[in-house]
């Protein structure tokens, strides 16, 4: 899939780039190898005493970073796997080189990550378990699908999921309940 994107304002474009997107005419299962990784993330996440959360930036199928949930060891309730993930990538690469990437998630963003996920520059998020499905295990009362907050930006940005859901709720069941 082609995919021509322009950054700058809507008067003046600041960049116009027009890359081949890895990740648009991939099948879901290709993308499988990745949520595993991810749900391995979530796992290690547990051990280390924290929520099942994990998240990988691939590019050409190549992981480039790793990040897990560090919530609880970090004692800063902001620290999701996808922002922990988007803060580092941040640092390491800038926006445009950022859009060529597809970001993995065992979950589903919440608001706060698609938002820094979108900030950040990165246009190809997938993930394992919807939101819904973990908000209706955990009873959480803040949410809203990535997919909806995505919808209100000025440039688009792809949401492929959920892949291997079941695998993944099996995670958050065993740690939730």
């Amino acid at each position: 899939m082609l995919v021509e994107l322009s950054l700058g304002s809507s008067q003046e474009n600041y960049f116009h780039l027009s890359f081949q997107l890895f990740g648009g005419d991939m099948k879901t299962g290709e993308h499988e190898p990745f949520i595993r990784d991810c749900y391995d993330l979530a796992r290690q996440a547990v051990q280390n005493g924290d929520h099942p959360f994990g998240a990988l930036l691939v590019q050409d199928n190549e992981v480039l970073l790793k990040a897990v949930n560090t919530v609880n060891s970090s004692q800063d309730q902001t620290r999701h796997a996808e922002i922990n993930l988007v803060s580092e990538a941040s640092h390491l690469y800038d926006p445009v080189r950022l859009a060529q990437f597809i970001l993995y998630t065992s979950t589903e963003p919440c608001a706060m990550c698609t938002g820094a996920i979108y900030q950040a520059g990165v246009t190809v998020i997938v993930f394992g378990c919807r939101a819904q499905a973990l908000y209706d295990l955990v009873d959480n009362n803040l949410f809203i699908p990535s997919r909806e907050i995505l919808a209100l930006g000025q440039r688009e940005t792809m949401v492929i999921g959920p892949v291997l859901e079941e695998e993944g709720m099996q995670i958050h069941r065993r740690f939730w309940t």
